[in-house]
């Protein structure tokens, strides 16, 4: 197929379209990382806008990593992530198979229960009432129970249950096979994609824990990442005030900024691709 004029012409708006989004994308995590490593003076010499730093310096990481709980926050919310996500996608997974079988008694009822969900929640103070009530307080499984199934995610993976041909579930039946190993072994590696995206979705959730953490816990060990950096912030605002901090208190914001997002940032490109095609699937299939 030969191409035309207004083919190119429609390919060259799409880049510079797509470069313009990646520039617009790129450059505010450039500026941050970039003041975060650039002298205050020199922020201020250059008229407080850097891309590239001349002058580097790790102060505002020094200073950082110098503050109490940052470690400690760093690894619980690390293992919050790990436990947290693993859970989710446990639970996730066997409700969605539950509800893609047609064979389910019930299958309506709790479909629509479940679509409920996203309509109208408990609230915060019922939701506080029966966290408190099963002894959950100052755990890590307050952080994890909660949220344990996200109704959206759930139905994504169950749409692509449903997208599998139904031969494939009678075949394996017919080997002797159950319930359980159809998902485990052959509905589980074919739906990689779904469960990367879903993953992604819990990780970046239970990552970013503040509000829940404020409720449940008040123990200094038990504080997540997010609440820690909150509490840099706001004593970073009353720098002038507060001894502990030598450092202006853009250069700090702007490292605490990149201190809680590299992890995200770091794993994201190797699951980008396993994103997408779940993000499509979702899309059409759904």
């Amino acid at each position: 197929m030969v191409k035309g004029k207004a083919d190119y012409l429609y390919e060259a708006i799409i880049n510079l379209l797509l470069i313009f989004i990646g520039l617009f994308c790129i450059v505010p995590l450039m500026y941050v990382f970039s003041v975060s490593l650039t002298p205050f003076g020199e922020v201020l010499r250059r008229g407080g806008f850097i891309l590239f730093p001349h002058k580097i310096t790790f102060r505002a990481y020094e200073q950082l990593l110098s503050q109490k709980h940052v470690f400690t926050a760093f690894f619980f919310t690390v293992r919050l992530t790990i436990l947290g996500t693993v859970t989710n996608m446990f639970l996730t997974t066997l409700l969605a198979y539950s509800l893609s079988r047609k064979t389910l008694p019930g299958r309506r009822f709790f479909h629509l229960f479940i679509i409920f969900t996203m309509l109208f929640s408990g609230g915060i103070v019922p939701t506080y009432l029966v966290v408190k009530q099963l002894r959950l307080l100052n755990t890590i499984w307050s952080l994890i129970l909660p949220n344990a199934v996200w109704t959206f995610n759930t139905l994504v993976m169950k749409s692509y249950f449903e997208s599998v041909p139904e031969e494939m579930f009678e075949s394996a039946k017919i080997d002797g096979a159950g319930d359980l190993r159809i998902m485990f072994k052959i509905l589980l590696p074919l739906a990689v994609p779904t469960m990367m995206t879903v993953g992604l979705f819990y990780l970046v959730m239970h990552w970013n824990q503040f509000f829940q953490a404020i409720l449940y816990i008040t123990k200094p060990d038990l504080f997540t990442l997010q609440l820690v950096v909150r509490q840099l912030l706001n004593m970073a605002t009353d720098g002038m005030e507060n001894p502990d901090f030598t450092i202006p208190t853009v250069t700090l914001q702007n490292a605490i900024i990149i201190f809680s997002s590299a992890p995200v940032i770091i794993v994201y490109p190797f699951i980008q691709k396993y994103f997408i095609k779940g993000v499509m699937l979702g899309a059409i299939k759904g």
